[in-house]
């Protein structure tokens, strides 16, 4: 995408398509007289009689018949009752406005930036959402038909009309799609089919995305995983055909490896449950449960390109959970890579077995901080439904932190409890430490406080996207699948640190 610097008139810039923020009381908009005078008389009585929408989020398309060299069609985006505009709400309209211009296959916009603020957001703030949102909504899932054979059209440049110092719009409109596109790969990733995406496919994922913003990378195969004994990884992995991978990533943003956040994603690339099989419509879908893992790569390719002043370490745990002779059992009794031993009562209770060794792994790599993110329990979804994450924390502070930067996101995220009783019903075997499934009643509880289990002191928080890393219909930033949830949120607790 090219950003062209504009200068501040209607009559300069040169793309077909602007974008322009209308809102119910005219006369409060920024020199709204201005586009007035260059549109015609006629937008004030079009508004007025409602042939434009100033209904928020709202989207009308007029031609524009003026005297102007290039300029074909205006996009007017209904902002309600502008100055009670959130951020959130105004991400929303802005990936609207993509997803509109994704379907007309439009290439090229200018934005009246000036429109769109409110004595809440101004225009930094503005283009930023504008970078993030349109790039959200026109973002497409992939397609595999043999009919499909149009070409794809993108968002190849964007003009500003603007009063602001053009410098500052163009950063944050910049950084702004940054995030965008992070989230984009984040819900490619998750869309891939099965037979597309493995272990070792996404672990060479991770080794070209480190590569690309030169950060240290580490993959360790089948061997060295049984060299190191991890237990976890290994016995989910025990029914594949493909070998499993352990994906280490670190950036280094601070003179010493210190004070380092760890990011660990659940990489399971398919879930069948194994011996405790999933029913027939209950494992549609399970290409998605490597979202978590798609969430921290995500993370990491904008902490990548922004280059915050913060050490992070992102370590991905990643099989498929199959069925053979040689896959793991109901009864079977596992030791972990930290040495403690878990009664398998459930194998379809398989990630947070895999989160569990990589978290270990993560602690052993200096993370002073941890955040294991993952598709984990069908129980979050009876619990909050599938707009919510759940989660799970040791550490009051740190989840005030985590929390700042995911109602900056607006991301919703919503604790459970996880109490003494709680972590003696994991505790609970007669022939090991741990058990990893002690019941349906509180599935979401038990099943991150198991993983919390190999935190051992360490500051962490656990969040469960079974609900949110998949859209079963289309939504505000974007279409049905995948949606990249926490990518944004992960990045921006980077980026407060570094404040």
């Amino acid at each position: 995408m090219n950003i062209e610097v504009m200068e501040k008139t209607f009559e300069t810039q040169t793309s077909e398509t602007l974008i322009i923020g209308v809102q119910k009381h005219r006369e409060q908009m920024k020199n709204w007289s201005s586009f007035s005078d260059f549109f015609g008389e006629t937008i004030d009585t079009w508004l007025h009689t409602g042939e434009i929408s100033t209904e928020s989020k709202t989207i009308t398309k007029l031609p524009f018949s003026g005297n102007h060299s290039s300029l074909k069609r205006i996009y007017f985006v209904g902002l309600g009752e502008r100055k009670h505009m959130t951020a959130d709400e105004l991400r929303e309209a802005f990936a609207t406005v993509g997803k509109e211009l994704k379907n007309a296959k439009v290439s090229d916009v200018a934005i009246w930036v000036e429109s769109f603020t409110t004595d809440q957001l101004e225009e930094t703030e503005v283009a930023y959402l504008a970078g993030e949102g349109l790039n959200l909504g026109y973002y497409s899932t992939l397609s595999y038909k043999t009919s499909s054979n149009e070409p794809n059209t993108y968002l190849d440049q964007v003009q500003f009309v603007t009063e602001a110092k053009i410098e500052d719009v163009v950063e944050n409109f910049e950084v702004g799609k940054v995030y965008a596109a992070a989230v984009n790969e984040a819900r490619t990733l998750i869309n891939l089919p099965p037979n597309l995406l493995t272990a070792t496919d996404l672990a060479d994922y991770a080794t070209e995305l480190a590569n690309i913003y030169d950060l240290e990378v580490e993959i360790l195969n089948k061997a060295q995983l049984e060299e190191l004994g991890m237990g976890g990884i290994l016995s989910v992995n025990k029914g594949s055909v493909e070998e499993p991978r352990l994906i280490t990533i670190k950036y280094q943003g601070k003179p010493e490896w210190e004070d380092v956040i760890g990011f660990v994603g659940k990489g399971v690339t398919y879930d069948t449950g194994g011996y405790s099989l999933k029913p027939r419509d209950g494992m549609v879908g399970m290409k998605g449960d490597m979202g978590g893992a798609a969430a921290v790569l995500g993370a990491m390719r904008i902490i990548g390109e922004t280059r915050p002043k913060q050490n992070v370490v992102a370590v991905i745990g990643s099989t498929d959970n199959m069925v053979s002779g040689e896959a793991f059992k109901p009864d079977d009794v596992i030791t972990m890579y930290n040495g403690k031993t878990v009664e398998v009562l459930n194998t379809d209770a398989e990630g947070r077995l895999v989160l569990a060794d990589a978290m270990t792994y993560a602690k052993q790599q200096g993370a002073n901080y941890l955040i294991d993110v993952a598709t984990l329990t069908g129980g979050v979804i009876v619990a909050l439904g599938k707009d919510k994450t759940g989660a799970l924390t040791n550490n009051e502070e740190f989840f005030e932190e985590f929390m700042e930067a995911a109602i900056e996101t607006g991301e919703f995220v919503w604790r459970l409890p996880l109490t003494e009783s709680d972590k003696k019903r994991i505790r609970k075997s007669e022939v090991a430490d741990l058990n990893n499934s002690p019941g349906r009643d509180g599935h979401m509880i038990f099943g991150g406080g198991f993983v919390g289990e190999f935190a051992e002191g360490t500051p962490w928080i656990h969040l469960d996207i079974a609900g949110t890393s998949d859209a079963g219909a289309p939504h505000a930033l974007g279409p049905k699948g995948g949606t990249g949830v926490m990518v944004r949120t992960l990045a921006t607790l980077v980026e407060l640190r570094d404040n």
